[in-house]
């Protein structure tokens, strides 16, 4: 069973009982009987063998990426409409990764990744600047849209103008969302400073929950209204806006010390924003320019 010879075996327990000056199996009988001692430390012996071996495979796993924490970062919206129910489909794959999430925009978490909080970030980025020492992989380009409840009236007219948008309230961005930003640029294309503003600083879930009791609009990444269109509480008007100059995608420090977990997790982000691109692309195609 030891994989080792008889002779050997016997030439092992002389040395230990040597060693402790104690014997560990009583003189004489046969089958071997232990003593007392040997008893308590065979016991010890496999607390011991027990733990050696899950702690080799505490380290096999770490090194193939099947267990450790990812400390992930995410904008609001992008995070509470897409990347938690991508969470949700890597643990169930990976169960023994633990994920700590936490919410910031592009500066907080451009600080979070520099002070060590995070590992990587998801986040809509622009441009970096050269030297910043972060890498960004792209999984989605920038789109947006002007959404509203599935049963806004809007939706009732057959050709819906940019100008009819200015009849209704609107909703607010969170203070520092890049949605801030891509809302002013909307009311510059249409000739107008000032909206009604009604509501403002939100979560994701409520705004969905005021907008679908309401007529207000807001301007929402395309991808997050696509991810409720089965639910249908909202929908995208067929209304052409602004593009930002700006895509969705991974931040990490570039000189970050690799994890595999980390490393597979972000995998598996890339790979779930790849399989979903080209449905995101047709429901824009459909629902938005009415292909």
């Amino acid at each position: 069973m030891l994989g080792m010879s008889q002779p050997a075996i016997s030439r092992t327990l002389s040395q230990l009982e040597k060693r402790l000056g104690e014997p560990l199996f009583v003189r004489g009988r046969r089958p071997l009987v232990p003593t007392p001692l040997g008893r308590s430390l065979s016991d010890h012996g496999q607390i011991i063998l027990s733990a050696s071996r899950a702690a080799s495979e505490t380290v096999d796993s770490f090194r193939r990426g099947t267990s450790g924490t990812v400390r992930v970062g995410g904008t609001p919206f992008f995070t509470d409409g897409l990347i938690s129910s991508m969470i949700a489909s890597f643990q169930n794959a990976y169960p023994d990764i633990a994920v700590q999430q936490s919410y910031g925009y592009l500066a907080d978490l451009r600080a979070m990744l520099e002070a060590d909080r995070i590992d990587l970030a998801i986040c809509p980025i622009d441009i970096l600047d050269e030297g910043s020492g972060l890498a960004f992989e792209e999984v989605l380009p920038g789109r947006n849209v002007v959404a509203c409840r599935s049963t806004h009236p809007l939706l009732m007219k057959r050709k819906p103008k940019a100008a009819d948008l200015l009849e209704y309230a609107w909703i607010a961005p969170p203070p520092g969302s890049p949605l801030r930003t891509d809302l002013r640029s909307i009311l510059h294309s249409l000739g107008v400073t000032e909206i009604k503003i009604r509501y403002s600083g939100g979560s994701l879930a409520s705004v969905l929950n005021y907008m679908t009791a309401t007529d207000a609009l807001t301007v929402l990444p395309h991808s997050v209204v696509f991810a409720f269109r089965k639910e249908r509480p909202i929908t995208a008007l067929p209304i052409k806006i602004p593009h930002p100059d700006r895509a969705l995608g991974l931040l990490r420090l570039s000189a970050a010390p690799r994890s595999p977990a980390v490393d597979r997790f972000a995998r598996h982000i890339v790979g779930a924003f790849a399989d979903l691109s080209q449905l995101i692309k047709r429901h824009e195609q459909a629902v938005v320019w009415g292909a």
